[in-house]
């Protein structure tokens, strides 16, 4: 009897350093009590408050995963455009101060001589046809300056283009030209190649009827052959078509 209370007390010490162990780590594998029958009669002897073997553990407190905050997208930089300078403020348009009526120029009165260059410049041009050139070089040949004479011719008031017209008319009156020996002609006067064009275009010079002048007046004073005749009219500068009937028109 006495070793059955013994058993007993020892089976109760084992069950409560097994119940107070499970207690206190969840963690810790339940061990079963070994069943002997030694323990079960201890058992129904003395009943005690027993745990249940699957004793409740201690709530784990659950750790709380904490919360990220949504990844904010990069953002995404627009290019820069330069601020567009303001626009300067137009400014009041200052006040134009009326300009005054130009007075006219005092006349600078022209000398004696200068006045003079201007007159004989004018009877020149009445009786005769002058290139602007020629009429200055008449002038100083007359003992004008040479100031004196450009102002005169500067100042006589004439038509270059039509003095051209009336030197080539006044040539071809007195002697036979071609177009092209009166263009020299008149260039050789000082009139300018325009001028001197201008001048023969104008002249109303019949062409043709100039190569029978021309080879006429060869014929009055030399003899020459059709071929001779036609070559000379050639190098005075009628065409062959103007050479040949010159030579025809004067029974060669």
């Amino acid at each position: 009897m006495l070793k059955k209370s013994y058993r007993f007390l020892f089976a109760a010490l084992l069950a409560i350093l097994f119940f107070s162990m499970a207690a206190c780590s969840s963690s810790t594998p339940v061990i079963e009590p070994i069943a002997t029958p030694q323990a079960e009669e201890t058992a129904k002897l003395a009943p005690t408050a027993t745990t249940p073997a699957s004793a409740t553990k201690a709530p784990s407190t659950p750790v709380p995963t904490p919360t990220l905050a949504p990844a904010t997208p990069k953002p995404t930089v627009a290019p820069t455009k330069a601020p567009n300078a303001p626009a300067p403020a137009t400014p009041a348009p200052a006040k134009v101060p009326a300009t005054p009526v130009p007075t006219s120029a005092p006349v600078v009165s022209e000398t004696t001589s200068q006045r003079n260059a201007v007159k004989s410049a004018k009877s020149y041009i009445k009786y005769m046809a002058f290139s602007y050139e020629g009429l200055i070089s008449q002038l100083e040949y007359e003992q004008y300056s040479h100031e004196d004479a450009v102002y005169g011719a500067d100042n006589c008031g004439a038509d270059w283009m039509e003095q051209a017209v009336k030197s080539a008319k006044s040539y071809i009156n007195y002697m036979a030209f071609s177009y092209k020996g009166l263009i020299k002609q008149l260039e050789y006067e000082k009139f300018t190649s325009a001028q001197a064009q201008y001048g023969a275009d104008n002249c109303g010079a019949d062409w043709m009827e100039q190569a029978v002048k021309s080879a006429k007046s060869y014929l009055t004073y030399m003899s020459f052959s059709r071929s001779g005749l036609i070559d000379q009219l050639e190098y005075e500068g009628f065409t062959h078509e103007q050479a040949v009937y010159g030579v025809e028109q004067n029974g060669l």
